[in-house]
């Protein structure tokens, strides 16, 4: 799953450690997600997409290898 949480971060000059303290999450879960590592819970992807002002499927994103 690809996502671009790195990307909306950066837009609102969000560091890692901030997102993660709003989401509850250590700052690892967040390296991770972003490096494409880890998926995110259903839950853990709406929180994320809400501190970000965003609609999680803004955010992240079906691959084609995520279908097989």
């Amino acid at each position: 799953m690809k996502n671009l949480i790195k990307v909306e971060r950066a837009r609102q000059n969000m560091t890692q450690a901030e997102l993660a303290e709003k989401v509850k999450v250590a700052r690892q879960t967040i390296i991770a997600i972003e490096a494409g590592r880890f998926v995110p819970s259903t839950t853990l992807a709406f929180k994320i997409a809400a501190v970000l002002n965003c609609k999680a499927d803004e955010i992240f994103e079906l691959e084609d290898k995520d279908w097989l």
